[in-house]
């Protein structure tokens, strides 16, 4: 992707002009992040209390007995998005998909162990592991540039 920026001392307001081929997911992921769509908390629930997660606290969405949790420092809050709706909400360049049913925030993982066969086993910060599903092993490959 190119990027040029000119400067106008008559320019009044400040306009972004997109010039493209075709429109594709990281185009439309831009459009919304200049749009300022995208939000950038999520609600969670846990006992009777509903708390606003900040995105970057969260190691990992997972869903489980068909709930959607996201686990954080503070333990786990239960969510009411689906995860291809917090998949849209979420900053794509920390948060990777590694199974149908769940997703990582890059920022939180301590280290990938690439010797179990045909999978990614991932240690976080906090110390719990989960392991990327054969299908998505390709795919985190290619975010990690290995």
């Amino acid at each position: 992707m190119q990027i040029e920026i000119k400067i106008d001392n008559s320019c009044r307001e400040t306009k972004i002009i997109v010039v493209t081929d075709k429109m594709t997911d990281e185009i439309n992921t831009l459009v919304k992040k200049l749009a300022g769509d995208t939000p950038q908390l999520i609600a969670g629930l846990q006992k009777d209390t509903l708390k606003i997660l900040d995105q970057h606290d969260i190691f990992r969405i997972y869903a489980a007995n068909g709930k959607v949790y996201a686990e954080t420092e503070d333990g786990e809050y239960l969510l009411r998005l689906r995860l291809y709706e917090l998949e849209e909400r979420l900053d794509k360049n920390d948060f990777v998909r590694i199974s149908n049913s769940e997703m990582i925030n890059l920022k939180k993982v301590k280290g990938f162990d690439l010797s179990y066969t045909g999978t990614i086993c991932v240690s976080f910060l906090n110390d719990t592991v989960t392991y990327v599903s054969r299908r998505y092993v390709k795919k985190i490959k290619q975010v990690l540039g290995i």
